[in-house]
This record gives C-alpha cells, structure tokens and sequence, in this order.
C-alpha cells in the first residue's frame, strides 16, 4: 500500500535558529516557526488561529539556515514528518518534527526579519517567485497567465 510523508508550511520563525554539530561532524540546526490561519466562525466573526512547529534541517543548509535566518523571517520549508520518543529523568516525552528537504528564505536578510509579504499575494504566488513572474499588477490582478 502506497504512503505518503510530505509536509508544506510558510511561516516566520519564531526563534533564532540553534545550530549544533552530530559527532561526525554534520551541521543541525532547529528552529520554531509559527503558521497562521485566519478564518471566520459560524457567527461571521473572524478568528485567527497559529499553530507552532518545530524545524530541523541538516548539512549546509542548516548551516545556511543558522547564517541568514533570525526570528521574525518568512520561510517556506518542505520536508517529512518525523515522531520522536524519549525518557528523561523517568518521565517520558514525544514530539512531532518537520525535517526540511528545502528551506526556502522569503525575506531577504536579518535586516528584513519585520518584512512580511502582502498575504493576498503570496497565496497565489509560488515560494521565491516576484509579482512580476506570476503576472500580477501592483492591485494583485492578473495581467496575463505565467506560462
């Protein structure tokens, strides 16, 4: 029977990202980003809920990730779900982590850790694409379609 493990979030990060190193030597760095949704209740009123995941990443691109990447950031990350389990202290723990295949900076530069794109756009925007490679005018409508 087929399965399939694929995750695709955009979010900022909500922390700095850690970077360590595996005894061999291999880079890891985690960090914590934050995904909104916005959506309206059966009243009508709108509501906004956020949901925190954990990223890790290895090799340079969490060595990129831990040079260019600061809280506040927009990425978006693809990767695989990966369940843990540990003991500590006789209690024992779980958690559940995204590991980034891809992480893709949407922000340019610690500097621009405040920037967050227009969310109207970004919607029908591909992570790392411009308005102009999609074909909208500065109103968010499309002048002609990208391919």
């Amino acid at each position: 029977m087929p399965s399939l493990n694929r995750v695709f979030l955009i979010g900022n990060l909500t922390r700095d990202p850690e970077l360590r190193y595996t005894p061999a030597g291999v880079a890891v760095v985690s960090f914590g980003i934050a995904v909104n949704r916005v959506f309206k209740t059966q009243t009508g009123d709108k509501k906004e809920e956020t949901c925190f995941v954990r990223i890790v990443t290895f090799g340079k691109q969490a060595e990129s990730c831990n040079q260019f990447l600061a809280k506040g950031r927009l990425v978006f990350i693809e990767g695989r779900l990966q369940y843990r389990t540990w003991e500590y202290e006789g209690k024992k723990y779980s958690a559940m982590d995204v590991i980034a295949d891809r992480v893709q900076f949407l922000t340019r530069g610690k500097e621009d850790a405040s920037v967050v794109a227009e969310p109207d756009i970004e919607e029908e925007m591909l992570p790392g694409q411009n308005i102009k490679e999609v074909g909208l005018d500065s109103e968010g409508e499309g002048n002609e379609v990208p391919f």
